[in-house]
């Protein structure tokens, strides 16, 4: 049997870093961090699993868009842009507008989980093709690893911002369209790294910088938005439901309603 490092690899990075979010940051919204948990696990679980998925085809764009942008060819790197975000908000949109997810308030955890799968099929696909360059250096993991965080960081803060606003959750903007635009602006600033090369350290600094500012700018537009998740209540918080009517008895065991008595009129005088 024949084993691919680099996908192995990949798919440990992709895993502990998605998986590594849902579990630490998703999680502070479970018991027993919280007396109740905020969301249904099993459809935590399956938006997740949904993410890796869909993440497969839009890794593949994402790759033709950094191949399009280190070969020159804008044009093209702007159609795998305008792919990857279009294919990316309309999964989320399509997803969470499905009947399995019901109309509570817990959605914004399916998206933060669906969009960590999809980052990391990314991080998979980034250190994939790295690991299958000819030269493989120290340095070039560590950028492998930050471009990889950055994705996430993008991922997750786009999973907020294209949450459509809600007067009950308290979120009064947001949307595909401000969350497509985000994504766009954040992708295309990896991009820049990929357009500047690491033929030299000039290159080596400015594809570092973009990566960095990328991370540094999705981390920030997540801490903006993650008190949103604070305003969630659990499944169960709405109250307790109105008692069940007794159901009515049927035929003779129908007790017969009373009458009430006649006055007794025999011992007055007679007209």
């Amino acid at each position: 049997m024949i084993v691919n490092l680099g996908l192995t690899a990949g798919a440990v990075v992709g895993v502990l870093l998605s998986g590594g979010f849902v579990y630490v940051e998703i999680g502070r919204y479970a018991t027993p961090q919280v007396p109740e948990t905020r969301f249904d696990e099993r459809k935590e679980v399956f938006g997740y699993t949904a993410g890796l998925f869909v993440g497969i085809p839009l890794a593949l764009a994402f790759l033709f868009f950094l191949d399009s942008m280190a070969n020159g060819a804008l044009l093209g790197a702007l159609i795998f842009l305008v792919a990857l975000v279009i294919g990316t908000e309309v999964a989320q949109w399509a997803l969470l507008r499905t009947h399995y997810w019901g109309t509570g308030e817990s959605t914004p955890f399916y998206a933060l989980g669906y969009r960590a799968g999809i980052a990391g099929i990314f991080a998979l696909a980034i250190f994939a093709q790295y690991l299958a360059s000819p030269s493989i250096t120290w340095d070039g993991i560590l950028f492998a690893l930050v471009e990889s965080l950055a994705v996430m960081a993008l991922e997750v803060a786009g999973a907020l911002l294209s949450m459509p606003p809600s007067a009950a959750a308290g979120r009064k903007g947001g949307g595909s369209v401000p969350g497509g635009v985000f994504m766009a602006v954040g992708f295309f600033v990896i991009g820049i790294g990929a357009l500047s090369g690491f033929a030299t350290v000039s290159d080596e600094v400015v594809a570092y910088a973009a990566a960095l500012v990328a991370l540094i700018g999705g981390n920030l537009v997540y801490r903006r938005l993650r008190p949103m998740l604070d305003a969630v209540p659990a499944p169960s918080g709405g109250g307790k439901p109105p008692p069940r009517a007794k159901p009515a008895a049927y035929g003779r065991t129908t007790p017969a309603p009373e009458r009430p008595a006649e006055p007794d009129d025999t011992d007055g005088p007679l007209a």
